[in-house]
């Protein structure tokens, strides 16, 4: 995967969950250093970074987040019942933190190499079940892509990111899934997979 030569500096938010290119992230925002974090992303439009936490907790302590994570994009804020901030984030570019540094806040912060987009592929035909796997998937479990357009699920990377978003991976699977950089391979392992589900 070509990556660019220079790193940005960005805030990083480790997560117990991984957010995939495309995907749609939810967030309750409380702490002060994630306040402070999505004020600045808000003023300036820049993006902030999702990593899978391997080693501690969202709140509190500084958590170790793994080293490939993917960019976030604030798409939209509304004021929760608890009255806490709820946030809408759009995963963006992959990358790989090349080194971090914690704020006197608490807040990570991390420079990090973008990848670029994956090439688009066409959904090999030994697939297709995988495209009506999703399809039952988003009926139940992910209205918002309901309207998403045909030829999508034709596209080996949405398609398989989607897959990875809602089947019920181990976090180390789903962490593999943003990590391999071959879309085609990544519908193969997903496939290697789904006996699990179908016997419980």
């Amino acid at each position: 995967m070509a990556a660019q030569t220079h790193l940005i500096d960005l805030p990083l938010f480790p997560l117990g969950t991984v957010l995939y290119p495309g995907g749609q992230l939810p967030l309750r925002i409380f702490e002060p250093r994630y306040l402070d974090m999505v004020r600045e992303c808000a003023r300036t439009g820049s993006p902030f970074g999702v990593c899978l936490i391997l080693q501690g907790h969202e709140v509190g302590e500084p958590a170790m987040p793994a080293a490939v994570g993917t960019l976030a994009r604030i798409t939209d804020f509304h004021n929760r019942e608890d009255g806490l901030l709820g946030i809408l984030a759009e995963g963006g570019q992959r990358f790989r933190v090349a080194r971090t540094r914690v704020r006197s806040d608490g807040l990570v912060r991390g420079e990090v190499d973008l990848w670029a987009d994956e090439s688009a592929h066409m959904v090999p035909v030994e697939f297709a079940l995988l495209q009506s796997i999703l399809e039952r998937l988003i009926e139940t479990m992910a209205p918002h892509w309901r309207s998403a357009p045909r030829h999508l699920y034709d596209d080996a990377s949405w398609l398989g990111f989607r897959l990875a978003e809602l089947l019920p991976l181990h976090d180390d699977e789903r962490q593999r899934m943003l990590e391999l950089t071959d879309p085609v391979r990544r519908l193969g392992e997903l496939r290697d997979i789904l006996p699990r589900f179908q016997k419980a």
